[in-house]
């Protein structure tokens, strides 16, 4: 069989493309170095690796923006309803997230009859979405129209969340992943994890998963495009045995100790490729080298051979050689 050359996407959005020659090649453009050359990533409904938090959408109101402020909208309504304080709550979404825009949203579900007397205010906006609602053909929006202060998908996190933009530029070479606590509520255009430690944040801001992301990913234009379904749930994670977990955590937290030195700077600043500081340039390797030598001993040649040896993992999981062998029943004649 004749070799196929094959003209392989941008690393460097500036740069220029790379060639190569493959005797197969997958659907991704990857050497065919699984069973099925024909394999497709497919959406999966939870993560396909035991263990592994559920990464989730945030919050989806479907309140016609009566509930949500920006920062003149929120000081305006507290200097006329100070008692409302309170329940004005800081409300992100990737924007917000990533550039540090302010936005908040009101947040009345379980305050009671005679606090919500005490804000007419909020009141006239509950009647306002109750009103939006009822005018919907939808039946999931028709059905929440006499609870306007429920949310319709609500995540409204107890505890430090761990936040993955929805939509991230192309140019980055990592998507700004970051925590976030309460009382922020995070939107729906995030992706939230709420029970996140170190270990999630670090291999999830490697460059293994990275890898992933752009070359399995969805795009929106040319942006990356998260999607719990088709990304993360379909991940390949590291064994996380001992020594090699400390160090992801020890190289995850130097990252953010950096981050925190640019008290000034929006992630949107600090992962720009034209002025992403040094110090957090050579963190986010250190933390790549670490993740990259818990999936093989020897270093990857480039973001190409990363997402190849996913992909060869990504076949084993779902033709079922890395789980568990189970009994099968005995045959009865």
């Amino acid at each position: 069989m004749a070799e196929l050359t094959c003209q392989h996407p941008y690393d460097d959005v500036d740069g220029a493309s790379s060639e190569s020659t493959h005797p197969a090649l997958t659907a991704y453009l990857f050497s065919a170095s699984v069973r099925d050359r024909h394999l497709v990533v497919k959406e999966a409904s939870r993560p396909l690796m035991s263990g592994v938090p559920r990464l989730i959408s945030g919050t989806q109101p479907i309140d016609d923006g009566y509930l949500i402020m920006d920062e003149e909208e929120r000081t305006a309504f507290l200097s006329a309803e100070p008692l409302a304080a309170a329940y004005v709550r800081p409300f992100i979404g990737t924007e917000e997230f990533l550039y540090g825009r302010p936005r908040y949203i009101l947040a009345l579900r379980g305050v009671g009859p005679t606090e919500l007397r005490k804000l007419p205010l909020s009141v006239g906006r509950l009647n306002a979405v109750r009103a939006f609602r009822q005018g919907s053909r939808r039946g999931s929006t028709l059905s929440i129209a006499d609870e306007p202060a429920r949310f319709n998908v609500e995540v409204i996190p107890a505890g430090p969340f761990l936040v993955v933009p929805e939509v991230s530029s192309e140019r980055r070479k990592y998507v700004p992943i970051g925590w976030r606590e309460p009382p922020t509520i995070p939107s729906n255009l995030l992706r939230v994890m709420l029970d996140a430690n170190l270990w999630h944040f670090g291999v999830l801001t490697s460059a293994m998963h990275m890898a992933w992301l752009a070359h399995i990913g969805g795009r929106l234009e040319s942006r990356y495009r998260y999607s719990a379904g088709l990304v993360f749930n379909t991940f390949a994670w590291p064994a996380e045995a001992g020594r090699g977990r400390q160090r992801v955590e020890a190289a995850a937290q130097t990252i953010l100790d950096v981050r925190a030195s640019y008290p000034e700077a929006s992630l949107a600043d600090l992962y720009d490729p034209d002025v992403m500081p040094s110090d957090l340039r050579k963190a986010h390797k250190v933390l790549d080298d670490t993740v990259d030598r818990l999936y093989k001993p020897t270093p990857f040649g480039s973001d190409r051979e990363r997402a190849e040896h996913l992909f060869g993992l990504y076949e084993r999981l779902t033709g079922g050689l890395l789980a568990s062998p189970r009994r099968g029943r005995k045959k009865t004649r």
